[in-house]
């Protein structure tokens, strides 16, 4: 029997209202553990306790608070192992990604928001020179901008990395003086709850971080609904956004959301069409295609369209897919039946639609696991569904163009608007089409990121920006000071 995890409410571990609920591993359908289900009321009781924590934390040092943080990177670094098995066995992650990508950028998160505690929260503005009236006298005025904490954060995190993603939001939370509810996603919440595990053992006082689970949606309506939640920093698709921003809305609730993405690569011919391939491959391979920011959209100019679907082709042909526990292992499970049965309809639809399939669309032929084989669409239009909406999977779809105009077109032509992508060997045509693309970010010649620069979506990808000090001024409200000189 698998062990039953507890809820982290107010520094207790606390029996759940509702019972337990499975955590399935993705790649053997074996269970890794039973997850708590919280009551309306224990998550309602878990934003009572941050809000009676509030005031004596957002009173701490930042030197507290980066002490702390750092601490519990320490704990994390640790009990490195285990937590990166925990995690590979809740998200199917194969083994490189689950050490560095989840457990091991977790940690750096917490080691980066213990020093960005320390970073200023003043900034002083120009003094104002009024002249006598209705206000008073003339005098000189000077003025200082602060940065404050929220006070009661809701964080509410996606499956696609259990570490990364919550440390990203809980850490530089923390950091501000904030206090935090967690609902993890539900397939994959066990290690959210190490990390509580860490921060406790840190030294964070009672009732400044609490975790609630459950596979109900009540949970994560109670941790948005609670009227001691200030903010709701969440990441997942753009139709449960849109319903948490209603909710929101009614209570004047910050929020910060990284929603959808249908990530756009234009590549024109004269793009090193290899660079290419390798950044647009990695959709197929990592997380399985679990992750919002994949060049899914392929916006191919004709003269390189047909060598750039046969090197994406091959691509393909050299991943291996199958347990991320072997070694070698490039594509591991999506995270559930559900989502494997939902990514297949949509290579089923792209077929019925008209679109090329090229390489993959077939279930691999394992006895147990929730894999789909990485599929290449191309030939495909922009009318077409399996461009246009978000499939979540180790799907790509290639679209072809012929002048720069018609690129930019195609690729706006979405309501999607998180991270783009341009190859092209003009490096000033490069940045000029980046400078026209609506998207909160642009990759040129690259896939990788920066990760102090801002990262947040146009359109429908969301709502506010975050990552390095952005994410402490995501947290954070701005006071004014105001006194005569």
């Amino acid at each position: 029997m698998s062990s039953e995890q507890g809820l982290f409410i107010g520094g207790e571990w606390i029996e759940p209202g509702g019972g337990h609920y499975e955590v399935i591993d993705p790649a053997t359908e074996e269970t890794v553990g039973l997850a708590p289900e919280a009551s309306r009321e224990q998550v309602y009781a878990a934003a009572a306790c941050a809000r009676d924590a509030f005031a004596g934390w957002s009173r701490t040092t930042p030197e507290e608070r980066a002490a702390i943080l750092d601490r519990a990177a320490d704990v994390m670094q640790r009990e490195f192992e285990p937590y990166a098995r925990l995690a590979q066995r809740e998200s199917g992650a194969p083994t490189g990604i689950a050490r560095g990508m989840q457990v091991g950028v977790g940690i750096a998160r917490f080691r980066r928001y213990a020093r960005g505690a320390l970073e200023p929260v003043e900034t002083p503005l120009a003094p104002q020179i009024n002249e006598a009236g209705p206000m008073g006298r003339a005098g000189v005025l000077g003025a200082v901008a602060v940065r404050r904490p929220v006070g009661v954060v809701t964080c509410i995190t996606s499956y696609n990395n259990p570490w990364a993603n919550p440390a990203g939001k809980v850490a530089p939370a923390l950091a501000m003086g904030n206090t935090v509810v967690v609902k993890p996603a539900p397939q994959d919440p066990l290690s959210v709850y190490r990390m509580a595990e860490a921060l406790a053992e840190a030294g964070v006082p009672a009732g400044v971080l609490n975790v609630v689970t459950g596979s109900a949606p009540g949970v994560g309506e109670a941790a948005v609904d609670s009227p001691d939640v200030d903010m709701v920093s969440f990441t997942g698709s753009t139709a449960v956004g849109r319903r948490i921003a209603e909710v929101c809305g009614r209570g004047m609730k910050r929020q910060l959301m990284e929603l959808g993405g249908k990530g756009a690569a234009v590549v024109f011919d004269d793009a090193d069409l290899d660079s290419a391939v390798m950044g647009i491959g990695t959709t197929f391979s990592f997380y399985s295609g679990q992750i919002c920011t994949a060049p899914t959209r392929v916006i191919a100019q004709r003269g390189i369209y047909d060598r750039l679907v046969e090197k994406l082709a091959e691509y393909v042909g050299h991943l291996t897919v199958g347990d991320p526990k072997e070694r070698g292992t490039v594509v591991g499970p999506v995270i559930s039946a559900a989502h494997r049965d939902r990514v297949e309809s949509y290579v089923e639809l792209g077929k019925k639609e008209g679109a090329r399939l090229v390489t993959g669309g077939e279930r691999p032929a394992f006895d147990r696991g929730f894999y789909v084989a990485p599929t290449l669409f191309a030939d495909c239009t922009n009318d077409m569904r399996v461009v246009r909406e978000e499939i979540f999977g180790p799907v790509v779809v290639v679209v072809p163009f012929d002048e720069e105009e018609e690129g930019i077109a195609l690729a706006d032509d979405s309501d999607y608007g998180l991270l783009d992508y341009v190859w092209s060997g003009d490096v000033a045509r490069a940045f000029r089409v980046a400078g026209r693309l609506r998207a909160g970010g642009v990759g040129i010649n690259t896939i990788g990121r920066n990760m102090e620069a801002p990262f947040g979506g146009f359109k429908k990808s969301g709502v506010g920006r975050d990552v390095g000090s952005y994410a402490l001024h995501a947290y954070s409200e701005i006071q004014s000071l105001v006194w005569p000189g």
